[in-house]
């Protein structure tokens, strides 16, 4: 069974920072793409940052870029999103996004539908 689990958001001031959480269960880490969609009350769901489990080479939205980063333990097998400088329009529900892919890929994870989202942890910023 698929699980993902996400921690870490909470409430923080404009500039503050948040480390994100996701523990990956129920895939082989190593063969998937990883990442985190965002989606604000009223808005569509966005695209934050991607990964394949098995290589080094992050993916990260325009508007994230330069503020979050994306790490992950693979003996963990879990993934991290670190945000810094946060700004009120990164208020938002994070969302947790696996999709197994298989050994060796070499394709672009952010393109991938992602067919599991974990529950979602709240990051609001306020100004």
């Amino acid at each position: 069974q698929v699980q993902l689990v996400e921690s870490g958001g909470g409430s923080v001031q404009a500039g503050g920072s948040l480390r994100l959480s996701c523990v990956v269960s129920g895939y082989t880490y190593t063969r998937s793409c990883l990442g985190w969609f965002r989606q604000a009350p009223g808005k569509e769901r966005e695209e934050v940052a991607f990964i394949y489990g098995g290589g080094s080479r992050p993916y990260l939205a325009e508007s994230v870029k330069g503020r979050f980063s994306l790490s992950q333990d693979r003996a963990k097998s879990t993934l991290y999103l670190q945000l810094h400088v946060l700004k009120p329009e990164d208020s938002a529900m994070y969302y947790c996004a696996a999709d197994d892919v298989g050994a060796g890929f070499a394709g672009d994870c952010w393109t991938r539908r992602f067919d599991h989202l974990g529950q979602g942890t709240q990051v609001t910023v306020s100004s």
